[in-house]
């Protein structure tokens, strides 16, 4: 009654509550930047081959690297003993062992700190009666959306320990790649809602409907972004505009199927990522027109169209620069613009309401 009755109370309210939630607040922004970096580490370690090189999971005591050179020689053995290893890296060095190891170490030990910084405080927050009963279940879902992202990503590991396949498979990386990114979104929307004062907050049905396809649209492309890195398909056409040369690139729709093709052919998903740049490039710059009438919208309408611009110029010089190999520099660069113009689209949603 009284946020009806005097705007100035609520506004002061909002500020109330986010006073007393700032140390929660805190607490969840750096959750998200801690996924970030953990997206990040994956794709190093997707890159340069790291994914299967520690080829046993120990909650515990695998925190701690070899400690000796026996140590070391008994985890290079068994690395040895999977195909990976057999067939692509024969030539390897205890020396090359341990430089693929370290960035498979560090993404395992990071997920582990990421565990730790929102266990711990969580406890220290229900003792001190800082959480109140409305963020017991997002919490609980938020440890539940963690703890399967750690079970996918061994799942998909253990899936390579093997003499036949020589990586993970790419349809395995895309979806702990998602599910990384959904554990992402969970935080970040969790942070905003805590965050945001109601009077930032819009009437803008139509903006919040288009935001919601783009953002499904996008969760496609980030599908496919996976794709393009566990087969490295950027690779099979390092041209731009043109597809080695063609606007409608040979090759396409020759696996057999139409769901083989999609899924599993290097030309064919290359295709649909540029396609669905484009598109998704067309439609945030139509949220970005559609959103001038609201001066609140005008910082998150900015940041949506910087971001998309600069993540389709990044997916340009990484492709043209896939020569040989992919550049590394470039790619990650790609993949962080791609996880940042999902949580500004993610904001811009949360900042429009029915």
């Amino acid at each position: 009654m009284w946020r009806r009755i005097n705007p100035n109370f609520a506004t002061f309210m909002d500020m109330q509550q986010n006073k007393q939630n700032k140390a929660i607040i805190i607490w969840l922004f750096t959750g998200v930047f801690m996924i970030i970096v953990q997206v990040l580490l994956g794709g190093i370690t997707r890159l340069t081959g790291s994914g299967l090189s520690i080829t046993e999971w120990k909650p515990i005591l695998g925190a701690l690297p070899p400690m000796n050179e026996a140590a070391w020689q008994a985890a290079f053995a068994k690395y040895q003993e999977i195909g990976q290893a057999k067939y692509i890296n024969s030539h390897f060095t205890l020396s090359d062992f341990k430089g693929i190891y370290f960035w498979e170490w560090l993404h395992r030990n990071w997920g582990r700190l990421i565990g730790i910084v929102f266990f711990i405080p969580f406890i220290y927050f229900i003792i001190k009666k800082k959480i109140d009963k409305s963020m017991i279940v997002p919490m609980i879902i938020l440890f539940l959306l963690g703890g399967l992202q750690g079970a996918i990503g061994w799942i998909m590991v253990q899936s390579g320990l093997n003499d036949e396949d020589l990586y993970v498979s790419h349809i395995r990386l895309a979806i702990h790649f998602i599910a990384a990114l959904s554990l992402l979104w969970y935080t970040l929307w969790f942070a905003l809602k805590l965050s945001i004062p109601q009077k930032n907050i819009v009437s803008a049905p139509s903006l919040r409907k288009l935001s919601g396809w783009i953002l499904a649209l996008l969760t496609l492309q980030l599908f496919y972004g996976a794709f393009m890195a566990g087969l490295h398909a950027a690779l099979s056409a390092s041209t731009w505009p043109t597809i080695n040369g063609m606007w409608w690139p040979m090759g396409m729709f020759t696996q057999g199927g139409f769901l083989e093709d999609i899924t599993h052919n290097p030309i064919t998903i290359q295709f649909i990522h540029r396609g669905l740049a484009y598109l998704l490039t067309i439609l945030i710059a139509l949220w970005y027109f559609r959103a001038r009438p609201f001066s609140q919208l005008d910082a998150v309408r900015a940041v949506a169209l910087l971001v998309v611009l600069l993540q389709v110029l990044l997916g340009v010089l990484t492709v043209l620069n896939s020569q040989v190999k992919i550049p590394l520099g470039f790619a990650l660069a790609h993949q962080f613009t791609g996880m940042a113009l999902l949580m500004v689209l993610v904001w811009a949603r949360f900042v429009t309401k029915k």
